[in-house]
């Protein structure tokens, strides 16, 4: 058992890797409550915005942000889902924990570069192994032949001088 809903799941990749039922109350539920962890600023996890490729809307979701090598990254590991569609459009994401914002650039790497952030990924955020063929025992280079599956993003922080209304804020 994972710990995700998996009712309506489908297949995806490789054998055994299962994409969970997004759209399941139990994941809306589960969303809910560690976007509450985030916004207090309890645990490893974020709340990461992008504006809709389509509509400039924001959309807020909850992420594992991993630093590996000296720098911050972003993980998609259900594949190229909506976040991810939009970042590559944008260029620019919001990341909150707690009561801190930042905004940053985003900077999309190819398999020898997400090899070993995937692998630190998968060690740091364990209710998101079943996506991977891959185990965090694993050797870095079976993580980078899966990485055309699982999009990593280098996050580069954006100086407060350089972004319009600010990067780096603590609300009041």
């Amino acid at each position: 058992m994972t710990g995700w809903p998996l009712a309506d799941a489908v297949h995806v990749g490789s054998p055994g890797v299962v994409r969970p039922a997004f759209e399941s109350w139990q994941w809306r539920a589960g969303n809910t409550f560690v976007s509450l962890l985030a916004r207090a600023g309890v645990g490893p996890i974020q709340l990461l915005t992008t504006h809709d490729r389509s509509t400039g809307e924001p959309h807020t979701i909850p992420v594992v942000p991993v630093e590996q090598g000296g720098a911050r990254w972003l993980v998609a590991p259900y594949g190229t889902v909506g976040w991810v569609r939009n970042a590559r459009e944008d260029r620019r994401v919001r990341l909150r924990y707690g009561r801190t914002t930042r905004d940053y650039e985003t900077r999309e790497v190819g398999a020898d570069e997400a090899g070993p952030v995937l692998k630190r990924y998968v060690a740091v955020a364990t209710k998101t192994r079943s996506q991977f063929g891959a185990t965090k025992d694993s050797p870095v280079a079976d993580f980078a032949a899966e990485a055309a599956r699982h999009p990593v993003f280098e996050l580069v922080a954006i100086s407060s001088g350089a972004a319009s209304g600010g990067t780096s804020s603590t609300d009041p």
